[in-house]
Parts: structure tokens; C-alpha cells; sequence
């Protein structure tokens, strides 16, 4: 029986589809490959998930790992008063249990594939003696941030340097405000010390997979691989792997309508709004889009989601994922005076499919990685309105760095952003010079994240040495 590779991560579609998206592509080489997924956080829909991802990807098959008992606060119930973004890490944490257990039951395991999230796996596999590489699903610069975050000194706390910047090896400097937000909590604080403690546990990893392509980060790549995150440890070996990039399967019928619906568009006409699976906005910021759209005279295509809170956790954020009541959350009349020229589509849209169509002109996005490099491969400009996490950090390098799209201003203030600068932002990608580089620039990269993927092309390659460190050899077909 042929060694089996295990990839581990966790019931988050950010993170679960690009995992997907690598096992697919390990087994299209006759490699057999198992997705070990930990039920944190468990909504109720797991099972059907995972059942459907099996359905789809028959070549891959899926393992449901059970999620650990909730910690208990002197009584038969969880703690009410928990942190969730401490509790998030503690379960995914115990489920290194059931992941041991899950390993052991297996006749062979040639390597574990650990999602970057799921991190303290590695202590899994150092246990199970079992070669392991982390997955990051986030950008190379991201990855040489959280590296070096933890060897920064400074006299003050990241919140309290405001705008300043932050210079961190092979990274474009990034003001401290465009930190996740966990990182400008004071340093006592137990969240901002798990998180830190997360990032040493990420330096342990003797090899990384990034879902990126050189030609599209060089300087952080290169700063990994010298080890200048890290100064004085040792290089992790990194594998670029990316674009991994796949179509949403399923929703066949929702897909129809609204590909339809671009079919009868001009090309590059159309303005693309998507925050992503797990962001919303407000109702009173869905009154001010719906408005700048209006005034802006674009065709566009938006995805809304029913509100969650700001502060909402994983769970209550999947929870968002329900059809909006569209006529109560938009102005009074505005799908009847935008009709023809607007598609607004309750909760999801084929984002992929959407991205390739000629008749999309840009994209304005939340800039988790996954969407970024999905407008990366269909070549459409973005405008950059970060949400939560690492996307504001993405933002920094999507414009500043990369210079395939423009920001949205007005997210980080207290207010909402106003239908003035959705309508300003909607004009300057689509009519203006400006815009008019984006766009070029962004062919560019397209073209390059192609090349990446192609026989001979630097992910390709990559991808072949990770497959020969498990001493198995690529299909010459492929």
C-alpha cells in the first residue's frame, strides 16, 4: 500500500478551500491524500460540508475530526466569559488528539500538511514522527511579518504607534494600524500574548508552503529563504505553490442566473462588490454603497450578506452566511431604479466565474489572500476595503507593493465609509489613467501567475520539489 499524505486545517472556507485546492493537486499526481478537517468551530454543518467536498473532490478523500469538549468554567457549560479568539486557538489546539489518533489508524503516512492556523499540529507530528510542512493560505509578506513580529522591540505597544510605520525584512513598511487587530491590544493582554506565542509556534516549521508565486512577492520570498525574519535560526525551506485557485462547486443554479445576467453586459463594464465568506458590513454602510453605486452610473454586480456584528466570532460570522432581505437593507427603490444596470445577489455569488468573465471590469474586495489572488488570475483591478485580520496588512501590499489596485478610504474611521467615495473610488478604477495602469499592471500579473503554474514555471517547480522531498515522483503529463 502506497504512503498516504495527510493534510490538516480546520472548518473555515479561507482556509479550507485553498487546502482543498493543494490536495487536489497532490492527488491529480497519483499521490494518495487525505484532508484530516477539525470541526473548530463546529456550526451544526460540518458533516454536510465535508460530505459535499467528497462528492466533489473524488480523488481526495475528507476526515472529520471531532472537536474537543469546551472548557468548562466549574459547572456543565462552557465559559461565557472566554475570549474566542483564545478559545478558537485552544481547540484547535486540543484537536491534536483526534488528529493523533486519526494518523495512527493509517497503514503509512509519508508527510503531514499542516494549515498555518492549525500550528500547534506540528507538536502532532513531532510526536507521531512524521515529517511535517506548514501551509500558509495567506501571502509570503504576511508570512515574514508574523515571523519577525515576535523579535521586534519597541518601547511602546504596536496600538499605541498609530500610523507609524513598521519596517520588517523583505516587506513594504506597513503603518501599525494595519496590524490584525489582536496585535495593538496592550502586550499584557492574554490574546495578544497567545498570539505572539502562535507566531513562535509558526517559527518552528522546517518547511513552509505559501499559496503564492515568486514574481508576485520576490522581495519577501527571498527574505524568507535567507532567513532574515528570523535572524540568527534557521531558514525554513519554502515552497511557492501558488496561484491555487479553483471554481466554487455547487449553487449550479444560482451560478446560471448570474452568469447570465454578465452575458448581456459590454466587457469590463461591470463593478464586482464581495466581502468575502465570513465579513458583512452594517446596514447604514449598505444604504451608503448602495447609493455611491447609484450615483456612479456603473454597471455592477454585488454580493450582499445579511449584517453581523463587527465584534461577532468564526461562529456567528458563518452564521451571516443566511440569504439578506435585500428590499429592507437597501434604500427604498433601488433595485427598481438600478435594474438592468445592477444584480444584487443575497449572500453569495460564483466569485471565481464572476472574476474570469470578460464583462467584469473591477473588483471591490475585502482583499482576504484567496480573493486577491482570484482577481490576480482573472486580471481584474481591485479596490481594497479590508475588513478584519490580516487584510489590512494585504491592502498595504496589493498598493503599495504590488500596485494592482487602489484603496477605498474611510474603512478605518469610526463612521461608514460614504456613498461620495464609493461613487469616487468606482469612477477612478473604471474611467481614469490611473485605473488605466491597474488595469495593465494587473494583465501583467495575470499573465505571470499563468506562467507560474505552467511545465517549467517557478510554482511548478516548486510544487515538483516539494513532491520529490516525499520521494515521490511527478507524472510527466503533468
Amino acid at each position: 500500500m502506497r504512503s498516504r499524505v495527510v493534510l490538516y486545517t480546520w472548518m473555515v472556507r479561507g482556509h479550507l478551500h485553498p487546502m482543498t485546492q493543494l490536495a487536489d493537486r497532490i492527488a491529480n499526481h497519483g499521490v494518495p491524500v487525505t484532508v484530516a478537517v477539525a470541526d473548530v468551530p463546529s456550526s451544526g454543518e460540518s458533516r454536510e460540508t465535508v460530505a459535499r467536498l467528497s462528492a466533489y473532490y473524488p480523488s481526495v478523500s475528507f476526515q472529520l475530526l471531532p472537536p474537543p469538549a469546551p472548557a468548562r468554567s466549574g459547572g456543565d457549560t462552557a465559559d461565557p466569559d472566554a475570549d474566542p479568539f483564545i478559545t478558537l486557538l485552544a481547540d484547535l489546539r486540543a484537536t491534536n488528539a483526534a488528529l493523533t489518533a486519526f494518523v495512527r489508524s493509517l497503514p503509512s503516512v509519508e508527510a503531514l500538511v499542516i494549515d498555518f492556523f492549525c500550528a500547534y499540529g506540528l507538536d502532532a507530528a513531532a510526536e507521531l514522527g512524521v515529517p511535517a510542512y506548514l501551509f500558509f493560505v495567506s501571502c509570503a509578506s504576511a508570512l515574514a511579518s508574523y515571523l519577525h513580529i515576535p523579535v521586534m522591540r519597541s518601547a511602546v505597544s504596536f496600538g499605541q504607534m498609530g500610523r507609524s510605520l513598521l519596517r520588517i525584512p523583505g516587506v513594504h513598511p506597513i503603518p501599525a494600524s494595519d496590524l490584525p487587530e489582536v496585535l495593538l491590544l496592550d502586550r499584557d493582554k492574554d490574546q495578544y500574548k497567545a498570539t505572539i506565542a502562535f507566531f513562535e509556534q509558526l517559527a518552528k516549521a522546517k518547511s513552509v508552503l505559501v499559496n503564492t508565486f515568486e514574481w508576485l512577492e520576490p522581495r519577501a520570498v527571498k527574505a524568507i529563504r535567507d532567513g532574515i525574519p528570523r535572524p540568527g535560526e534557521p531558514a525554513p525551506r519554502l515552497f511557492c505553490v501558488g496561484p491555487l485557485v479553483g471554481e466554487e462547486r455547487g449553487g449550479e443554479e444560482e451560478k446560471q442566473e448570474c452568469l447570465r445576467w454578465l452575458d448581456a453586459q459590454p466587457p469590463r463594464s461591470v463593478v464586482f462588490l464581495c466581502f468575502g465568506s465570513a465579513s458583512s458590513v452594517p446596514a447604514e454602510q449598505l444604504k451608503e454603497i448602495a447609493v455611491g453605486l447609484e450615483r456612479s452610473k456603473h454597471s455592477f454586480l454585488w454580493a450582499v450578506r445579511a449584517p453581523v456584528a463587527a465584534d461577532a466570532d468564526s461562529t456567528k460570522r458563518l452564521e451571516g452566511r443566511r440569504e439578506a432581505a435585500l428590499e429592507s437593507l437597501l434604500p427604498e427603490g433601488f433595485l427598481d431604479r438600478t435594474r438592468g444596470r445592477g444584480l444584487v445577489l443575497p449572500s453569495w455569488a460564483p466569485q471565481v466565474e464572476v472574476l474570469r468573465h470578460p464583462a467584469t471590469g473591477a473588483f471591490v474586495t475585502h482583499c482576504g489572500w484567496n480573493s486577491t489572488l482570484e482577481a490576480v488570475t482573472a486580471g481584474v483591478p481591485m479596490v481594497c476595503w479590508p475588513m478584519y485580520a490580516e487584510q489590512r496588512m494585504n491592502k498595504v501590499f496589493v498598493v503599495e507593493e504590488m500596485k494592482l489596485g487602489l484603496v477605498m478610504d474611510g474603512y478605518d474611521d469610526d463612521g461608514v465609509v460614504k456613498a461620495e467615495e464609493v461613487e469616487t473610488k468606482v469612477r477612478l478604477v473604471m474611467e481614469s489613467e490611473q485605473g488605466k495602469q491597474i488595469s495593465e499592471r494587473m494583465a501583467l500579473a495575470k499573465q505571470m501567475a499563468t506562467r507560474a503554474m505552467e511545465i517549467g514555471g517557478s510554482s511548478t517547480a516548486s510544487f515538483t520539489d516539494f513532491l520529490g522531498g516525499l520521494k515521490i515522483t511527478m507524472d510527466k503529463d503533468n
